[in-house]
């Protein structure tokens, strides 16, 4: 008897594809099919119902890319056919098996209820007939082109409407009723379970014998020529391999359904608005046939979608998720990236989503679920705790090129020293099919077998939707005790993580940020898309200050709504895939207008609270460039400016370059345009190292690997072209009527042109930086490097709620793997006893290494990546005019590198009338920094201070209500009281290094 593998396999091969698959649908009767095209953009089931309907044949050639077709079914069931033994099969013209990246359908019934989406792996419809037995359905099928290219990742005109042509992409297929035999389908998953383990099994194992010995004895029981009539027969051969349990010792897997949706990616964020709609209603079908089956979704924002736009199917999850079988899980409006955001939008993800969620769903989540972003923020774990939730699920760590994190199941300290109990399921996929192959894969793979037992799978086709399908649970149901498996059972991710840290309260800690080893170029890419959002935020800080000022003292309604809107546009951009710059140009062109539509708002908002405060009609603010002491809660001690601060001189040196001098700072510009000292007269000790410049441009090859939108690779470091070879185009001087000195740089190189403005204010401690970049190259990346004669050994960059230390050696592949890494609006590299801040107002992407010094020892070189020009999903991505501001701060500590940060990012406006002196709040410390004024999300008109500890030290302010209070709690990120409350206006807190406190005042009525 031939008993070998790869004989059986064969077998099996040939067996299932011609005569078992066959059989599960061996007759089959075409429906009436009649379509209507939608001329523009996709239209609601009652637009589309009454339409004219063409008659339409198999074949047919349809959907230009980002079309809508809806096409009616008709007809009548079979004669003879039974109905519990019919369904309905509808290929749109599906050209690959990859669900969520092609053509999608959503069936509607006639009366307009959604029935269940068709896609590649998911394309049956059940069977509903009238009770003459006719049927009718409505599907609105979605043209969607493979912008992927089958994952080739080139260049391509369909990521944009406009741009994407009139040209049919798909060919309609066989649409009609099938007989579905049941035998032969379940016949069909005990092969594939069967001989998926085969494969994984060692061939002298005595399980692997009993199953080839197993499927042998089935394929001589089965008669080819009738599989309808033996198939039990067959089954009944194989049932005692399904039936042996596992081994007691087997790992134990919680199996989720999940379908990961980019909210926008491939697609645009409309499209998004489809695929939930359609992968909801495919899992709600499930949940009528599958009484087991549960299915975790996150964000907010796409359950607020589906409520919109359908809202009897939104009824339908919410009675499932009463049931505890659709469950929400993330508590974050969407899945944002988490390098980029400032602190208060993390903050807010949660307000909104755990918000929605508790509202309109009665669910309190709290596991955070972000499967896919780029890295997570070492600040995560504090806000993580401080919002409610307990525990903390990410996969794309898996995806690190160099290095794993040594442990699946942690405690994640972050730089407060806050935990969060952490898992990252060591499936390495939020994509499973419940494989063999992938189940074992988790076990093999677990890091942290012998002290724990448990991990988590998200199972279902996600990225673009879909979710889980019958084979799936298939799957699921036959590996539940299998021998030679781990054991699977279908749960929700609440049960994982409550049991998961019962078994290991005592597992190991993994400080800092989890830093991903890959997607290193998403802190750059899409660089308009950036500075919306960092102006976005700058303007809902303001928008909240200025609103929470005129309601307390004028009594001018709060904008409660408006600014609840704008919150939840900017949180939705925030997407890992948008604010990363890591989607197709259709998605970052509306990125852009929206960004542009919410400033415009909120700067309405400012305009209306400010023009309360001083009298309605006047002129209601003066610009101020810097925050001023005691107002705005912007300030933590910043001096105001100096009025009385000579203006900055100028003159022409000897070989044709410039000096420049404000009394405070002493700069040398040669001819080249290049900053080669920079001296503060305090210490007077030189900034730029010898030989260095402090404004070097240097343009480099940047052609990654694979991802060209996400990814830097380190090779781009040996293909550097330095700018400053010659002469400028111009060197130019510029006296301001403020009394500032400024030297203006023009260079051209390639198809491009830098204008670098370098100014010198009057007093100022900074020497401020704009770069005005004319952007025209392809797969080329623009660093300004900054060589400091500083001997750090690290480097500290601002993230949320403070800073993370990041050593400037690459001793380890740790190390030398984070050749990239992620800033929020300022850099210091310091010694003891001296250091220099680095500031900019729309920069994310950064790097800081050692480098030789001239006459001995080392300093310092600090790069920003300023702009990238990468061809893939967005073959235009950032071509056009930008203009950056950085600020270099010699003879700074961190605190001062704070101010810096503050004062690029957020200039103060000053209001001039009856009330320009009532701040809110009078704060004094020298750390603590007031971070967000607004009043309370409850709508009961109390105020919030959300404080934080800027510096990594013990902080303590002293606070004070300057408006009638009667007192304050401390409350959670969420406003929510902790039980530690004052009687009186006045308080003063010790904060641990970077705590945030947030503090809500009860107003007296």
């Amino acid at each position: 008897m031939h008993d070998d593998r790869s004989h059986v396999q064969a077998r099996l091969r040939r067996f299932t594809r011609e005569r078992l698959e066959p059989a599960v649908h061996p007759e089959f009767q075409p429906l009436q099919v009649a379509h209507w095209s939608v001329p523009d953009e996709p239209v609601p089931f009652t637009d589309a119902v009454d339409r004219e309907y063409e008659p339409t044949p198999v074949g047919w050639t349809w959907g230009r890319a980002w079309s809508s077709t809806w096409f009616r079914l008709s007809g009548r069931l079979p004669e003879g056919w039974s109905p519990e033994h019919t369904e309905i099969v509808c290929d749109l013209g599906f050209t690959a098996d990859r669900p969520g990246f092609q053509v999608e359908g959503l069936a509607f019934r006639p009366d307009g209820s959604v029935l269940k989406a068709v896609s590649p792996r998911s394309h049956h419809l059940p069977f509903e007939a009238d009770a003459e037995g006719d049927v009718t359905l409505y599907i609105e099928a979605a043209a969607n082109p493979d912008v992927a290219g089958e994952w080739t990742f080139a260049a391509t005109p369909f990521g944009d409407k406009l741009t994407s042509g009139d040209v049919a992409l798909y060919r309609l297929g066989a649409i009609g009723f099938v007989r579905r035999d049941e035998t032969a389908w379940e016949l069909l998953q005990d092969i594939r379970v069967l001989s998926g383990l085969l494969l994984e099994l060692p061939q002298d194992s005595p399980r692997h014998h009993a199953i080839v010995r197993g499927l042998e004895r089935m394929l001589d029981i089965v008669d080819p020529d009738d599989v309808a009539g033996t198939a039990t027969l067959a089954r009944e051969a194989i049932a005692p391999l399904l039936t042996s349990p596992a081994h007691a010792s087997s790992h134990r897997i919680v199996a989720v359904g999940h379908a990961h949706i980019d909210s926008a990616w491939l697609w645009p964020t409309r499209e998004t608005i489809r695929k939930v709609a359609r992968t909801f209603a495919n899992a709600l079908e499930l949940m009528q046939r599958h009484p087991d089956f549960v299915f975790a979704a996150s964000s907010a924002q796409q359950y607020a979608w589906l409520e919109e736009h359908h809202p009897a199917l939104f009824a339908r999850v919410r009675e499932q998720v009463r049931a505890g079988r659709f469950v929400p899980v993330g508590g974050m409006w969407v899945e944002s990236d988490t390098n980029m955001p400032g602190g208060e939008s993390m903050i807010r993800q949660f307000l909104h989503g755990k918000r929605y969620f508790r509202e309109r769903l009665g669910v309190e989540t709290e596991e955070v679920w972000l499967p896919d972003s780029f890295g997570y923020s070492a600040a995560l774990p504090q806000i993580v705790r401080g919002t409610g939730n307990r525990w903390f699920l990410t996969q794309k760590l898996s995806w690190s090129q160099v290095n794993q994190l040594p442990h699946h199941t942690f405690w994640w300290e972050g730089i407060d020293g806050t935990r969060v109990f952490t898992h990252l399921p060591p499936a390495d996929t939020y994509n499973s099919e419940l494989t063999p192959a992938e189940l074992l894969h988790t076990e093999r793979n677990f890091k942290d077998a012998g002290a724990a037992t448990t991990s988590l799978v998200p199972f279902g086709f996600g990225d673009g939707g879909g979710g889980p399908t019958r084979e799936m649970l298939a799957a699921a149901e036959r590996s539940r005790d299998l021998e030679g498996l781990p054991r699977v059972e279908i749960a929700a991710p609440s049960g994982f993580f409550a049991d998961a840290e019962a078994e290991y309260p005592d597992a190991p800690v993994w400080s800092g940020e989890m830093y991903l080893e890959l997607h290193r170029g998403t802190y750059t890419s899409q660089l308009r898309t950036k500075q919306g959002n960092r102006r976005s935020e700058r303007l809902l800080h303001e928008a909240e200050l200025w609103s929470a000022t005129a309601a307390v003292r004028t009594g001018e309604p709060y904008p409660y709504d408006e600014l609840r809107r704008a919150w939840e546009n900017v949180l939705l951009l925030q997407f890992h895939d948008i604010l990363p710059g890591s989607s197709i140009a259709w998605v970052h062109r509306e990125a852009e207008r929206d960004h542009a539509r919410i400033q415009e708002e909120l700067t309405t908002i400012i305009d209306r609270s400010a023009a309360a405060l001083v009298g309605r009609g006047s002129t209601p603010l003066v610009a101020n460039p810097m925050p001023l002491p005691g107002h705005g809660v912007d300030a933590f001690a910043i001096a105001a400016p100096d009025e009385t601060a000579s203006a900055a001189t100028w003159e022409r040196r000897p070989d044709g370059g410039v000096l420049v001098d404000n009394g405070v700072l002493r700069a040398v510009i040669d001819p080249r345009g290049l900053v080669v000292s920079l001296v503060d007269a305090v210490s007077g000790r030189e900034t730029v190292a010898p030989g260095g410049a402090a404004n070097r441009l240097v343009l480099h090859r940047d052609t990654p690997n694979e991802w060209d939108a996400w990814d830097i690779d380190d090779h781009y470091r040996r293909n550097a072209t330095p700018l400053d070879a010659g002469h400028p185009d111009s060197l130019d001087v510029v006296a301001g009527d403020d009394g500032s000195a400024a030297v203006v740089v023009v260079r051209s190189f390639g198809a491009s042109r830098v204008t670098q403005r370098l100014t010198l204010a009057p007093g100022a401690p900074a020497l401020d930086l704009e770069l005005v970049i004319d952007w025209h190259e392809s797969q080329k990346l623009l660093k300004l490097y900054t060589d400091i004669d500083v001997h750090a050994d690290v480097s500290a960059a601002e993230t949320q709620f403070g800073h993370i230390n990041r050593v400037t050696h690459e001793n380890t592949s740790w190390e030398a793997a984070r050749f990239e890494f992620c800033a929020h609006r300022w850099v210091h590299i310091g010694e003891p006893g001296y250091g220099v801040a680095v500031a900019n107002d729309s920069t994310y992407g950064h790097d800081a290494r050692r480098t030789p010094r001239t006459g001995g020892g080392r300093s310092t070189t600090l790069g920003m990546s300023l702009i990238r020009a990468p061809r893939f999903p967005d073959p235009v991505a950032d071509q056009g005019t930008h203009t950056l501001r950085i600020a270099l701060r010699p003879n700074a500590g961190i605190r001062d590198a704070v101010a810096e940060g503050y004062r690029l990012n957020r200039p103060v406006r000053r209001v001039v009338g009856d009330h320009a002196a009532e701040a809110l709040f009078a704060l004094r410390s020298e750390t603590v920094v007031a971070e967000t004024v607004k009043l309370a999300d409850d709508e009961s008109g109390d105020v919030i201070l959300r404080l934080y500890e800027s510096a990594g030290g013990r902080g303590s302010v002293s606070v004070t209500a300057l408006f009638d209070s009667a007192g304050c709690e401390r409350t959670d990120l969420l406003e929510r009281p902790t039980g530690d409350a004052h009687d009186a206006s006045s308080a003063t807190l010790e904060l641990r290094p970077f705590e945030i406190v947030t503090l809500r005042y009860r107003r007296r009525r």
